[in-house]
């Protein structure tokens, strides 16, 4: 897959809890990872023993070593090879003898990896360190889709009141008033967005909730949603690994001010309702490849965040998973946005 900007990029793995006392295989961007966690934390190597190619992922860790299951060659956290069992005692070790090694952090109860030499920050989500709010994460869901529409799917507002008829929102109150999109601290945000939602989250509480969107990264998203004269307030972030082409994992942090005291899986099992009713329509989207020529397909003002997405995924020279514009209109549209 194409070493574009995501590579620099993290991307959620797998649960931490998920993360024991073996190795554990994951795919990214198309390449092969291992994950272990060890006394210093979590790490990541690229799957493959330099011996003979055998995956890491088979081995076993011993006393905070990583050790191939082939050979028993052994590396410490940082790649190095520190053991070769059939190596003669008196001989060093090659300085070849290295793993590949990718960037690795636990947060937010979730593992992330960058493949890239110059990773981006790690993404900051305040509420889910905050007093006074509960987090829990949602998924893995696997979807036969590339990264890019699964994310216009979760940003897309118009589509609440059909696909999610009866819970997300109404059909009787599909209009989408005319909203702003601004770029403000490295990221595409919202201003506020009404609309009608006879079931919000799963407590079939009705009534108008204020969505207020925002694009943290090209793979990562999310919205809050808050109603007028209350307090409550209600958070998804939706992160998703682009495992190989259309081959995708979709990671969800649901955080909530209110309820506390009240068990989470209703809204777990509320959440996954929503995300299934999605499926079907995003892994039959075509093209599968993201269009950015906005001239691929119609528009509408509703589409305001997506097409400002599109655009954005352009500026960033995002290939993966998009259908890129040609090099002569890519700088037709920089011009264009440097004037404005």
């Amino acid at each position: 897959m194409q070493q574009d900007r995501l590579w620099n990029d993290w991307h959620p793995v797998c649960k931490a809890d998920e993360l024991g006392d073996d190795p554990k295989q994951v795919h990214v961007l198309g390449e092969r990872v291992v994950i272990f966690r060890n006394e210093k934390g979590v790490h990541a190597f690229k799957d493959l023993c330099i011996h003979r190619g055998a995956a890491l992922s088979l081995g076993k860790v011993v006393d905070g070593k990583l050790v191939c299951a082939y050979h028993a060659w052994e590396y410490d956290e940082q790649g190095a090879c520190t053991k070769i069992p059939a190596l003669p005692c008196e001989r060093p070790i090659p300085k070849k003898a290295r793993a590949v090694v990718y960037h690795c952090e636990e947060y937010m109860g979730l593992i992330w990896v960058c493949l890239g030499d110059e990773p981006e920050e790690l993404i900051n989500y305040p509420e889910g360190e905050a007093e006074g709010y509960r987090t829990i994460i949602c998924g893995p869901y696997e979807v036969k889709a590339n990264a890019p529409r699964i994310i216009e799917n979760f940003i897309d507002v118009a589509h609440l009141m059909f696909v999610h008829e009866g819970m997300l929102g109404d059909a009787n109150h599909a209009e989408v008033v005319d909203y702003s999109v601004d770029f403000v601290d490295g990221h595409l945000t919202t201003s506020k967005i009404p609309v009608y939602q006879p079931n919000a989250d799963g407590r079939s509480k009705g009534g108008y909730t204020d969505y207020v969107y925002q694009v943290l990264r090209p793979t990562v998203a999310r919205f809050t949603k808050t109603t007028e004269g209350s307090d409550e307030e209600f958070t998804i972030l939706t992160a998703v690994n682009q495992e190989d082409n259309e081959k995708s994992r979709v990671f969800m942090l649901l955080t909530r001010n209110y309820e506390l005291d009240q068990p989470d899986e209703p809204y777990r099992e509320f959440q996954d309702t929503i995300f299934y009713q999605d499926l079907d329509i995003v892994e039959s989207q075509k093209p599968e490849l993201l269009p950015l020529d906005l001239q691929a397909e119609m528009h509408l003002k509703s589409d305001a965040l997506t097409i400002a997405y599109r655009r954005w995924l352009s500026e960033l020279g995002i290939e993966t998973g998009t259908l890129p514009l040609d090099e002569e209109k890519l700088e037709r549209m920089k011009k264009k946005s440097a004037v404005k």
